[in-house]
């Protein structure tokens, strides 16, 4: 079995906990103070960006690796 796929698996898991945590907290925060989703929604985009980033560099680490 390839090492690489194993670390990509695992790096998708850890890329979904980490979206699926940063969601769940804009949901709840935005829930107790709604004139604020505006930012929220900002700040989360933002956050989500920096997460795909940093799983697409992982992969293209990965395929320069093997």
């Amino acid at each position: 079995m390839n090492l690489a796929i194993l670390a990509l698996g695992i790096a998708v898991l850890g890329v979904s906990l980490g979206e699926g945590i940063l969601v769940a907290n804009i949901a709840q925060a935005s829930a107790r103070q709604p004139e604020m989703f505006g930012k929220l929604r900002t700040l989360m985009i933002m956050g989500v960006a920096f997460i795909e980033g940093t799983f697409f560099v992982l992969l293209a680490s990965t395929f320069f690796v093997n």
